[in-house]
């Protein structure tokens, strides 16, 4: 099965190896027919802390790596 990839900004990397990253969706209401914005923070293992506040990047699933910790960034290349 894929690991899910998800696309957010950086939003906080005050944490050894850690960055927390906001994640935006867009989708329509299923009554009133509006476009809602909706955002959610993951924390994302970063291994070389090379993530800033600000940046954009993309995040993958893998296995926990602490309590709160489910996802790591991916490097571009």
């Amino acid at each position: 099965m894929p690991k899910r990839i998800l696309q957010g900004t950086v939003t906080s990397d005050q944490n050894a190896q850690t960055v927390t990253v906001s994640v935006e969706r867009r989708f329509r209401h299923p009554v009133l027919k509006k476009t809602i914005r909706k955002s959610k923070k993951y924390r994302a293992h970063d291994e070389n802390n090379t993530f800033k506040t600000g940046d954009s990047v993309r995040i993958q699933e893998c296995a926990p790596k602490s309590k709160t910790k489910r996802w790591e960034v991916l490097v571009e290349s």
